[in-house]
């Protein structure tokens, strides 16, 4: 974001301030955005792709009623315009609150965060960045069964301001670099694809490439496509299961992160993206997996992609345990759903741009690692398939049961890896899913990953969402392969 930028957020909401309305409290969220997307195809350049989004959302609480009113318009007629719709819908909210919002607290926070960063985006220019990315896809179509390659990148840079009634004044920057490789193969019939990223997103700027070490990935990538042509299918029945964390990501995301969520709880989600079968009676006291299932809320991670310092709300951000020992212990619920439900909660209060409220959303949800090594996961293994990437989830409205397929698998029999099998899946049912769960990798196997394209809401807010990982070993589940009998 320019200096302009900068000074055009601030002067707002200097105006904004002069002009604040008598109500009984009010905030001020300003979200300025730009994204470049970069990409790649079978050796042609496709056209970049670039956006600008900038605006503010107006919150005020008259009386016993919340209004909002949002506005790309910063002048102080567009902010005048804004206000008396957020104090109209306050009005006409008032005898339809779910909280009293007297029970809510005032934003009172100074603070600032920024991504880690080291090589800025613009510091190439998109024909060098363009260059590096024709040359990783090339390098993809090492046989003439490699019937498309792509390589892309993706760039977010966001700030954000809020600033309230009470003197709250928080600023935050997020930098976020997506990169991702992917090459399909083909022989008659059968079609195979492996990727690389866009689950490896993360904050921070072009030095993500070389920690990622993308430039070792084409060969691999496209090698591997080829080899799945001529694996067989991922045998069908009750077997061990190897989760690596690109698919551990999914899994954490569907049947921990989403459940969890505390207007699902609250059933606010039920109409589109479904409820919960968890029930508020259970934090505290329900097994949700193993002694080995440990699951954080942790918006410190550095480079993670869902890290901040404060949420959309301004509430603090701090490290929080979702799930202990296997015990639940609180939901991902942020300031208004703690008030609503009495339960415990997270600084989870997040909105996608300045024209959607703040509602409750995964943040970065981490399982965090055991003491195994991902070779003693493997050597516990007598009959099993190792699973890795996620490429297809299926899961029902109360999140509990599903089926994922992935990219790709190993057979594993006595303790070894015997060879690649095609078109892996496997199914069950999150309650009792998790409990099975008998082995957790180390430190060394642990990777942080994410998931960039999170819906929810209605009107629908898409945000990221950060998770990170060791390998997870399982016992007795359902696997199969190709079409899934």
């Amino acid at each position: 974001m320019s200096a302009e930028g900068r000074e055009r957020l601030d002067a707002a909401a200097r105006r904004f301030r002069a002009m604040a309305p008598p109500v009984d409290d009010w905030s001020l969220r300003l979200v300025d955005d730009s994204a470049e997307t970069l990409s790649v195809r079978r050796g042609v350049v496709e056209p970049v792709r670039l956006s600008r989004d900038s605006g503010l959302m107006i919150t005020v609480i008259e009386g016993r009623g919340v209004g909002y009113g949002a506005t790309t318009d910063l002048s102080a007629a567009g902010l005048q315009m804004a206000t008396e719709r957020a104090r109209a819908w306050a009005r006409r909210s008032a005898d339809l609150q779910l909280v009293d919002p007297i029970r809510l607290p005032r934003v009172t926070a100074h603070g600032t965060y920024r991504s880690p960063l080291e090589k800025p985006w613009h510091s190439l220019t998109a024909g060098v960045k363009l260059e590096r990315l024709l040359d990783l896809a090339l390098r993809m179509k090492i046989h003439d069964a490699i019937v498309d390659w792509s390589a892309g990148l993706a760039y977010h840079d966001r700030e954000t301001l809020l600033v309230s009634a009470s003197g709250a004044e928080i600023r935050q920057r997020h930098h976020v670099l997506m990169p991702w490789l992917r090459a399909v193969a083909n022989r008659g019939s059968e079609t195979q694809i492996r990727s690389f990223g866009p689950d490896l997103g993360g904050q921070g700027g072009l030095e993500r490439l070389d920690l990622l070490e993308l430039d070792q990935q084409p060969e691999r990538i496209a090698g591997e496509a080829l080899a799945l042509l001529d694996a067989p299918e991922c045998p069908t029945g009750t077997t061990d299961l190897l989760l690596m964390p690109g698919q551990m990501t999914l899994q954490i995301h569907e049947s921990i992160g989403h459940p969890l969520e505390l207007d699902r709880i609250l059933g606010d989600e039920r109409n589109y993206a479904g409820t919960s079968f968890v029930t508020a009676d259970m934090f505290g006291t329900y097994r949700y997996g193993s002694e080995l299932l440990n699951v954080t809320f942790d918006p410190g991670v550095p480079g993670e992609l869902a890290s901040y310092a404060y949420d959309d709300a301004g509430t603090r951000a701090e490290r929080d345990w979702l799930i202990r020992d296997g015990i639940l212990l609180r939901g991902l619920g942020g300031a208004t759903s703690q008030a609503r439900s009495g339960l415990p909660g997270v600084a989870c209060a997040r909105a996608s741009s300045w024209n959607r409220p703040p509602i409750d959303r995964m943040a970065n949800l981490n399982l965090e690692p055991g003491d195994s090594s991902l070779e003693e996961l493997v050597g516990r293994i007598e009959r099993g398939v190792l699973m890795d990437t996620n490429r297809s989830w299926s899961i029902d409205d109360s999140r509990n049961k599903f089926q994922f397929g992935c990219e790709m698998g190993w057979r594993i029999e006595d303790g070894e890896r015997r060879g690649l099998v095609r078109n892996p899946g496997y199914r069950g049912i999150s309650a009792g899913f998790w409990r099975s769960l008998a082995g957790v990798g180390n430190a060394a196997s642990f990777r942080v990953m994410g998931v960039g394209t999170c819906g929810k809401g209605e009107p629908n807010q898409m945000i990221a969402v950060g998770h990170a990982s060791p390998p997870c070993l399982f016992r007795d589940v359902a696997v199969f392969g190709g079409g899934g009998s």
